[in-house]
């Protein structure tokens, strides 16, 4: 039966891709908390050459070179600080010296709730419920403090080889468009509430040894907060009414590079909220105030962007092209996805120490920060069993592997073995401009320890080409950004392509697997919060079947399209193939009535014995379309900007809606 298994994966993933090797190089071919209530062979490809010395001083190729480097408020607490401040002094008296500055910190932060200052304006009973509640959060952050304890060189590029970046173009309307002076007052006030916030929530840091969830938490809240201070100081240098300013982290489309970086700030707190929700801690009081104000600063500031565009819950807007590449790959990374000519990696993982490292995880801290190029990390075959943290000043990094099942990167971390969600990821990425290409990405944590991510992406202007994407529930967490999906294959159960992403998928393989007894399959939860976000997951000419262990189980494993996570969840299907395990009603709620009115959920054009639409369920946000132009509207060339979005492979595609 394993056998079996085995055989019948290999045929799943070379219905996707085939890969050919090398003895020198590699040739690439072409072919939560939910669940139980929580939450034909194209032998074109890219050889890599691990022993050429291109772009070395001595043995250039101009044209090799050119192609290879270009890339691509405040309140009054004076009482209160004195009398607090005595008592940290006196705990730091007695050895506990971590105490003092904390509580000196948090006591004079402008983010203190309003409840722990019940003394200076409240009758005598509610003071002494305010002592009693002093008295509680020393003693918990005494309890806290006391529980504390405890190759080669990758080969330099080099200055002859560098190749400015070609200009980026855009619609004269939308790189034009210059937001209004209130907006950029509203960034700057969310920057300063955004430093108080982090400045509060750093207090905590390695403090909180003894619960890994917790402590987790903590560390997703700096890092999204972190994120979104990146996002928005984008958006403050992209108002700016020059062009340069406007294209110098974005695609040069000023109104969408906005709304997108805007759209991803809102999520990350609410993802923190998530991670902090449930524990009960003193954290969750303290940062609630202060993200529920980032929160709607945030808020505010995406509204007057996505009024500009013209509405935010239509999912129009962008240059219509038939065919070819977004404008922000740039014809190296063209030609690096078309993958015919020979290019130099800039460094080697091998397990057996044949490379310049031996963990991927290694190569990619040696990385360059912030790289205005292209730079290539080739993984050779092997299971890979690590964490691996692409952070946020890792830009234009790629990975390339030698294919789905032969180059793996392993993990286990899962919700249930106290990580967070966010934190579970076996690969996370951050650093704008990733691309992925011919590798597998699992989650090995099992059904059982229900939320347990295997890719993570915060990764904006992001492609992942011939990639499989393994694990049970939430195995694919596309949690912000701009981000595209070509010929990929993903297994799961539960949720598992979830996330607020601008996401699109196309040309791959969904493939729900065998979830716990009680447990109901849904593909996709997306997380779309606010009508003004623009963001939603498009799948286009995608295959839905059942994985090798659902089949024969799947008339007792309700099977779904999709679920609810949050208020405003957008996802639509079209032209793909719906396998007989979808039931008849195609959607499923997430509890109750909610969302089931503001949602946007949407058919066109599916076939297959899972695709009928007579017993669709009957939701105001469900939408069974049969008008092309409104079915347009979520084609790669319309749906959300959608020239960003198509990186050609060599493949042929289509933007719109016939091929």
């Amino acid at each position: 039966m394993e056998q079996t298994m085995g055989i019948e994966r290999e045929r799943k993933r070379e219905r996707v891709g085939t890969v050919a090797g090398a003895e020198h190089g590699v040739f690439i071919g072409a072919r939560t908390r939910r669940g139980l209530g929580f939450k034909g062979d194209d032998r074109r490809g890219l050889s890599v050459n691990t022993r050429s010395p291109r772009c070395s001083p001595r043995h250039i190729e101009a044209d090799i070179c050119a192609w290879a480097a270009s890339t691509t408020a405040s309140v009054h607490v004076t009482s209160i600080t004195y009398s607090l401040r005595g008592r940290a002094s006196a705990a730091a008296n007695n050895g506990r010296n971590v105490v003092a500055p904390l509580l000196v910190k948090l006591i004079t932060s402008p983010l203190m709730p309003p409840f722990l200052l019940c003394p200076l304006r409240s009758n005598t009973s509610i003071m002494a419920s305010s002592r009693r509640t002093f008295a509680s959060l020393l003693l918990l952050l005494l309890l806290l403090t006391s529980a504390q304890g405890n190759s080669l060189n990758t080969t330099a590029w080099h200055p002859e080889c560098e190749t400015p970046k070609a200009p980026r173009r855009a619609s004269s309307s939308a790189s034009s468009f210059v937001p209004s002076v209130n907006f950029v007052s509203t960034l700057q006030s969310t920057l300063d509430e955004i430093k108080k916030v982090m400045s509060l929530v750093s207090t905590f840091s390695g403090v909180l040894g003894g619960d890994l969830r917790l402590s987790s938490a903590v560390n997703d809240c700096l890092d999204l907060l972190d994120l979104s201070s990146d996002e928005l100081t984008w958006t403050l240098s992209a108002s700016q009414p020059t062009t340069a300013s406007a294209s110098a982290s974005g695609t040069g489309n000023r109104r969408s590079d906005l709304r997108s970086w805007m759209s991803a700030a809102l999520g990350n707190q609410d993802t923190c909220k998530e991670g902090l929700d449930g524990t009960g801690s003193l954290v969750e009081t303290l940062v609630a105030g202060g993200i529920d104000m980032v929160t709607s600063l945030v808020s505010d500031g995406l509204r007057e962007i996505a009024a500009a565009a013209g509405g935010g819950t239509g999912g129009k807007g962008g240059i219509r092209r038939l065919m070819g590449f977004p404008d922000w790959v740039s014809v190296a990374d063209r030609r690096l996805l078309q993958a015919q000519p020979t290019m130099v990696s800039d460094a080697v993982v091998a397990q057996d120490g044949s490379g310049n490292y031996t963990t991927v995880e290694a190569a990619v801290a040696a990385a360059p920060a912030e790289s205005a190029r292209r730079y290539v990390i080739y993984v050779k075959k092997g299971v890979y069993k690590e964490n691996v943290e692409v952070k946020k000043k890792k830009w234009n990094l790629m990975l390339v592997g030698d294919g789905m099942g032969r180059t793996v990167i392993s993990g286990s971390r899962s919700y249930v073995d106290g990580w967070t969600t966010y934190r579970s990821a076996t690969f996370a990425v951050a650093g704008k401009g990733f691309i992925a290409r011919d590798l597998t990405i699992e989650n090995t944590a099992g059904p059982q320890k229900h939320q347990a991510v295997a890719l993570r992406s915060d990764s904006d202007l992001s492609v992942f080409y011939r990639c499989e994407f393994s694990g049970y529930q939430d195995t694919l967490y596309a949690h912000s950004l701009r981000q595209f999906y070509r010929e990929c294959l993903v297994t799961g159960t539960v949720d598992f392509i979830f996330g607020n992403a601008a996401a699109v998928f196309q040309n791959c393989q969904l493939l729900p697997r065998r979830p716990l007894s009680e447990q109901k399959n849904s593909v996709t939860a997306q997380g779309r919060k606010d009508p003004n976000q623009n963001t939603g997951f498009s799948f286009q000419f995608c295959n839905v079947s059942a994985d090798a262990d659902l089949v024969g189980f799947t008339n007792s494993t309700p099977t779904y399209l999709g679920r609810p996570w949050k208020e405003y969840s957008r996802t639509v299907f079209m032209q793909s193939y719906l396998g007989s395990l979808i039931r008849p009603e195609g959607w499923l709620e997430w509890n109750a009535e909610f969302a089931l009115d503001t949602l946007y959920y949407a058919e066109y054009m599916n076939y297959g014995p899972g695709s009928g639409l007579g017993n669709r369920v009957k939701w105001p946000g469900y939408h069974a379309l049969s008008d092309p132009a409104m079915a347009a509207n979520f084609t790669v060339a319309q749906f959300i900007d959608g020239n960003m979005w198509l990186p050609s492979t060599g493949v042929k595609y289509t933007a719109g809606l016939t091929v």
